[in-house]
């Protein structure tokens, strides 16, 4: 197979997905079959594909060994449309559901331009649907035509690299990015799981891109048993220093981590779970969007990354030591994290909005291959020192040579010379690398007071603690200003039952008296000749008859007032005693201790409010006119 071949792949809806029509092939021929994809259609149709109007699948194929040459991996990326069947001119009698389902899929002998691959067979696919017709298939024909005089292999990186963002990932995952990059090498199980087929394998893609070289020497990735790259390796013995890819063929990179009994399956179906479980397969990177697999996390995998949940969950002990990062680890992703924050641009999150080269992809990419050949480096280094006590030291200058690996973490370097790949690398480099790249970390030194004040400002961007503290001193603020209201409201209810009290009191006196006045006048028509001792008796018995009458009811009255007031006062004072403790609570979780303490006023106002009908008493008490001086 040498140039890319296309397929188109639909859903039965008797027999779920199956490949339809080949291009590319000689007639007759079916690659299917030939190289035994029965897991193709369930590749090209990924599990929720139908919730989206578009949506891309990446994965692995092994190709058998033929006359074309030995077993290798081949791989596929495939298009999902699905359209209305009322829309079909020429509709099959198959086609018994309301919607029609198929994928277009170009599968080719390197993943290298996947990023201008993707553009095209989104284009191809589209207008293929436009037709409303699928029985013409001459668009198909003419794509994969144009794929094999323009899709070249090219040595320019930048189209290599094309689709892959490092920004989002570095966004997203901050210094766990710098985790994820450690626990590749390690050979692990790693899952990743996500509701986004593309998002899921672009994710994955641009992990492994971090090893320089990787995308071009992934020969065995898609069966454990191939092992092509080891068995032909020849170990460099020349060195051009002007040279990168020689400088780097030197160091030993790429590190192959997908070699003898690894596997890498961007998409993986649920029909492939008999490979992840097989007991030839050691370590993979695979990706699924089926929740089955998380029900199971702890039989498939050591490391399980939830792209929808952004989170990482290492369920090995072991491996959890080794992907702690040491101080100067975290220094050097969080220079990086925050290039790339500060740089962040929400309309184009690939470009910097700065235009400029810090926080660019190739930025990014530059950073992390200094880092990967210092931690090399620093390796050998390490096993010379321990190799050699009695050796002369390293540098005239100090008696005593620092061991480099500690900034990397004794415990990774310990895991990773359990792997295949280290012993690859360690067979086939220079055991003095460290003459070549200085072995030494890019932020090399102990935790300083620096590295806390930004991991601090770090974890308080992360919460959103200052929008936290923002909201809930509005809603601070709301509380106070409504209880203030609701107390004034109160208290001046106090007041006004004081004075309407006080204005019935005037009234019922002056009634008192005009009736008092009606009185004596009646009296005096009606016995005109009684004598003077008897008027003046019965004058002198009428006013304190009159008065009773006049204080049992004035008692009357103010101990109903009394009531009411006490009443009011004491649901205010309820009121306030909640609020008060509320608003206590909250000083005591965010620091409101320094705010003025409305509430001890308001509290005392009504204390006085409460106080005031026994004021009223008193001075009833110590005079007649109670209400006028209650006035006064």
């Amino acid at each position: 197979m040498g140039s890319p071949v296309v397929c188109v792949v639909g859903f039965h809806h008797a027999r779920g997905p199956e490949i339809e029509n080949w291009f590319g092939v000689e007639d007759g021929v079916d690659p299917a079959t030939d190289h035994d994809w029965s897991s193709l259609p369930f590749m090209a149709l990924s599990d929720g594909a139908h919730a989206s109007t578009e949506d891309f699948s990446y994965f692995t194929l092994p190709r058998r060994s033929s006359s074309e040459g030995p077993a290798t991996s081949a791989f596929g990326i495939s298009c999902t449309r699905q359209m209305d069947a009322s829309q079909l001119l020429n509709r099959p009698a198959e086609v018994t559901r309301s919607t029609v389902q198929k994928a277009v899929v170009v599968i080719a002998n390197s993943p290298q331009l996947f990023g201008h691959l993707r553009e095209k067979l989104s284009m191809v696919t589209g207008a293929w649907f436009a037709q409303c017709d699928f029985t013409d298939v001459d668009i198909l024909k003419k794509f994969q035509e144009s794929l094999s005089v323009n899709l070249q292999d090219t040595e320019d990186e930048r189209d290599l690299y094309l689709g892959l963002s490092l920004r989002e990932l570095l966004y997203e995952y901050k210094y766990q990015t710098l985790v994820l990059f450690k626990c590749c090498l390690l050979q692990p199980k790693m899952l990743f799981f996500g509701s986004r087929c593309e998002r899921l394998c672009m994710m994955q893609f641009s992990l492994i891109s971090l090893i320089p070289g990787l995308l071009r020497r992934l020969e065995d990735c898609a069966d454990p048993d191939f092992d092509r790259y080891e068995k032909s390796f020849i170990k460099p013995t020349t060195l051009k220093t002007s040279e990168r890819s020689s400088l780097l063929s030197y160091m030993g990179l790429p590190i192959q981590i997908f070699g003898k009994g690894s596997l890498f399956g961007p998409y993986t179906p649920l029909q492939q779970l008999d490979v992840l479980a097989d007991h030839g397969t050691r370590s993979y990177i695979v990706g699924s969007t089926n929740s089955l697999l998380l029900q199971q996390k702890d039989r498939y995998s050591d490391i399980l990354i939830n792209l929808d949940e952004s989170s990482i969950s290492i369920t090995s002990p072991s491996l959890r030591a080794a992907l702690t990062l040491s101080a100067a680890d975290r220094r050097w992703i969080d220079f990086l994290t925050q290039t790339v924050t500060s740089t962040w641009d929400p309309m184009n999150p690939s470009r910097p909005n700065t235009l400029a080269y810090m926080g660019s992809e190739e930025f990014i990419r530059l950073q992390f291959e200094e880092y990967l050949l210092a931690l090399l480096a620093s390796v050998k280094c390490h096993l010379y020192l321990t190799s050699n006590p009695t050796r002369p030291p390293l540098s005239p200058h100090n008696h005593h040579d620092p061991d480099p690996i500690v900034d990397f973490n004794l415990d990774w370097l310990a895991s990773w010379q359990t792997t295949s790949s280290y012993n690859l690398f360690h067979r086939t480099t220079d055991p003095h690398l460290f003459d070549i790249v200085e072995p030494r970390h890019p932020t090399a030194g102990n935790l300083s007071v620096e590295d806390i004040q930004r991991r601090i400002t770090q974890q308080i961007q992360t919460l959103h603690l200052d929008d936290r503290l923002a909201t809930t001193k509005e809603h601070l603020n709301k509380h106070l200003a409504t209880g203030r209201e609701k107390v004034g409201t109160a208290v001046g209810k106090v007041w006004s039952d004081i004075e309407a009290f006080r204005e019935a009191q005037q009234r019922r006196r002056a009634e008192q008296q005009q009736a008092q006045e009606k009185e004596g006048a009646g009296a005096a028509i009606t016995t005109p000749s009684r004598s003077s001792s008897v008027t003046s008796s019965t004058m002198t018995e009428k006013p304190p008859a009159a008065a009773g009458r006049f204080s049992a009811a004035r008692a009357s009255d103010l101990t109903t007032a009394q009531a009411s007031v006490a009443a009011a006062g004491q649901r205010a004072g309820a009121y306030m005693s909640s609020w008060g403790t509320w608003a206590a609570e909250k000083r005591k979780g965010w620091g409101a201790a320094a705010a003025p303490r409305s509430g001890d006023v308001v509290e005392k106002a009504v204390a006085e409010g409460q106080r005031s009908p026994r004021k009223t008493k008193s001075r009833e008490e110590r005079g007649r006119d109670g209400i006028g001086r209650l006035d006064a």
